[in-house]
């Protein structure tokens, strides 16, 4: 599966909260390491309340330490300092994929707050949407620092496009690779949880939508048992639940009360203003719950 996983970091403790996903991940999968770390260009003095690594040098010995500090003997760890000064982050992390050929990125999404995140997005984010790499968003602890990472019970988000079932090999390999429980999601709305065109659609013909949402229900348990056997039958812990209301909050708190370790979710990969006017579940995850968010870019 990941063979080589990239974590650009900025020299901030908040930046830091992807090494521990890293660690656990290189040494489960066997994968090893490249440490980033990009010039910006007219950088600010300060990152996150921290100095910011604004020569090269000083970023050099910064990825150096922190390979030497955050990862055992067995992974290979690479440094990379793209000395040239970008404008784009973001658009300069994508661009090494030729180079560095990794696939997968982990790295913190920070967050300023609901409407910046929101409508700004970050450079987490951002990567997202240009790239076709998976990308693991970590959150600092309470503390902004880094935290715990674990594997032990994956939450899998489906619904009625079967571009989202990308989702399912990746977590089949990270549920062999670290003896995890696979938890199979899907989130019917109800009539005061609908969105977009169905909210109007709602209003005008309650009882017609009314009946369409407990036929999707009922559509949902079928689908979902179907895929609960096949997880069994190949010998995977598995269990599977179909929930009624908003699907990004309801995720959340289903992930919240099942103790989930790891959501991985396949995504379009809109971000910022377009996420915003699509209403992408993915992003309202990421913005609202601190569990590590896999997003699998869907391949047509």
């Amino acid at each position: 599966m990941f063979t080589h996983i990239l974590v650009p970091l900025d020299g901030s403790l908040m930046a830091e909260s992807a090494i521990p996903a890293a660690v656990f991940l290189s040494e489960k999968l066997h994968a090893r390491v490249t440490l980033m770390h990009v010039m910006e260009k007219n950088a600010p003095n300060e990152v996150h309340g921290q100095p910011h690594l604004n020569k090269v040098k000083d970023a050099v010995a910064y990825l150096n330490a922190v390979a030497q500090k955050g990862f055992s003997e067995g992974v290979s760890v690479d440094c990379h300092v793209h000395e040239d000064e970008v404008q784009n982050v973001a658009k300069s992390i994508v661009a090494h994929a030729e180079e560095l050929k990794h696939d997968l990125v982990i790295m913190c999404s920070h967050g300023r707050g609901n409407t910046l995140h929101l409508f700004l997005g970050s450079i987490a984010q951002s990567v997202i949407a240009m790239d076709s790499c998976p990308v693991l968003i970590t959150h600092p602890d309470d503390k902004e620092g880094p935290p715990a990472f674990f594997c032990r019970n994956i939450l899998v988000p489906l619904d009625n496009d079967p571009d989202h079932t990308q989702a399912l090999p990746y977590s089949k390999e990270l549920a062999l690779a670290s003896g995890a429980a696979i938890h199979l999601a899907m989130v019917v709305p109800r009539m005061t949880s609908l969105s977009g065109d169905m909210t109007v659609t709602g209003r005008m013909l309650p009882g017609t939508i009314s009946r369409m949402l407990e036929l999707a229900f009922q559509d949902a348990q079928d689908y979902l048992q179907s895929q609960l056997k096949t997880l069994n039958d190949q010998g995977f812990m598995a269990n599977a639940y179909v929930l009624r209301g908003d699907p990004a909050k309801t995720i959340v708190d289903t992930a919240i009360h099942v103790r989930i370790d790891l959501i991985i979710l396949a995504t379009h990969r809109k971000t910022g203003m377009e996420a915003f006017w699509a209403g992408s579940v993915a992003h309202k995850i990421c913005s609202r719950s601190k569990v590590p968010l896999l997003l699998i870019p869907i391949v047509k």
